[in-house]
């Protein structure tokens, strides 16, 4: 659902196909178009920038596919990467007037296997439904390793993941991934209104027994992931939350980011402050933006408490050279997120 240390990161700068140059485009006329505040529909309008672009060279062999919620898909050469992969989406009541705790988790095996390939690394950024629900189907399928925090750990080994499959990380760890790197980033959950976390908690054991409804599954704090595909890149700065430790993050340098979009203003000035640590990135991909109980196979609709066009309106005033890419489900993007295939 929609924490913290001072860490040194290395910054990552892309030779190989001009880094930024290329990924802005033609910078403030490349941005994809204002969605209206008062929208529920799909978000596709804002991709038809992006479509357009199909036809140039893409840079690099990465593809990625935005999965919904904070979710994607990252392919390069073969392998995948997945981050925060939530493809059931089933019903809770969060979008139908009252959150139901009791919801009991399911995940639909067959779905999933539809959107996954044969992932090499999942990355979790923390351990609520929407980001973890479908985690240990994947992992006890595919044998996939899997990063995330000491709850994330204790959850996934409750639910018959092996032990030895799951790497525990904290924030500051550069993983080598055979020429895929994650750097992992200390992070913070998104506030409430209230300024408080939701549904907050950690794990240092396993439960007695494998979760079986959503109040099982506590956030256990919370990561951001850089990932740097191969020696050309690009870095992808990937978040589950929509708050930020500005200390860990500052120097990343990405050349996309794909931020989550806040429900309120809890967090002081969210959008201008995460911008200008992460150097204001090539491309901003908005995500954790959209209706997640609602299909995949469907356009993305978004949340109505989420103001999509007045966090696109935030980020083009505080980065104005930045290209504002607005995600489909249906779409394949390449590595300067460009649409290689356009929705449907």
């Amino acid at each position: 659902m929609n924490e913290d240390t001072d860490v040194q990161r290395p910054k990552r700068r892309i030779q190989a196909f001009g880094r930024r140059a290329v990924l802005r485009g033609a910078a403030v006329g490349a941005a994809a178009p204002l969605l209206s505040a008062t929208t529920t529909t799909t978000a596709t309008t804002a991709t038809t920038a992006a479509a357009a672009d199909q036809g140039a060279p893409a840079a690099g062999s990465a593809s990625f596919r935005w999965l919904g919620t904070s979710g994607w898909r990252i392919d390069v050469g073969g392998r995948t990467v997945l981050f925060d992969p939530y493809i059931t989406r089933f019903t809770t009541g969060l979008f139908d007037g009252g959150l139901q705790p009791d919801t009991k988790l399911r995940s639909d095996h067959g779905l999933v296997r539809e959107h996954i390939g044969s992932p090499e690394i999942v990355l979790v950024s923390h351990s609520h439904w929407d980001h973890i629900a479908d985690v240990p189907y994947i992992a006890r399928s595919t044998g996939a390793r899997i990063v995330g925090t000491e709850t994330t750990f204790h959850l996934l080994v409750a639910f018959g993941v092996d032990p030895g499959q799951i790497s525990v990380v904290k924030g500051g760890e550069v993983l080598d991934f055979d020429g895929i790197t994650v750097q992992v980033v200390s992070s913070l959950h998104s506030r409430n209104k209230r300024h408080a976390y939701f549904a907050p908690g950690t794990l240092n054991a396993p439960p007695a027994a494998a979760p079986r409804t959503i109040s099982d599954l506590p956030e256990g704090d919370t990561l951001a992931f850089q990932v740097t595909v191969g020696s050309g890149g690009p870095s992808a700065f990937l978040m589950g939350a929509s708050d930020f430790s500005e200390h860990a993050v500052r120097g990343l340098s990405p050349d996309l980011a794909m931020v989550a979009v806040p429900a309120g203003a809890a967090t002081f000035r969210y959008t201008s402050r995460l911008l200008d640590a992460l150097d204001r990135p090539g491309v901003v991909v908005p995500v954790h933006w959209d209706n997640f109980e609602e299909p995949l196979s469907e356009p993305p609709r978004r949340d109505p408490v989420m103001d999509l066009s007045g966090f696109v309106a935030q980020v083009h005033r505080e980065s104005p050279t930045s290209r504002i890419v607005v995600p489909d489900y249906r779409t394949t993007y390449g590595a300067d997120l460009r649409a290689r295939t356009p929705a449907a």
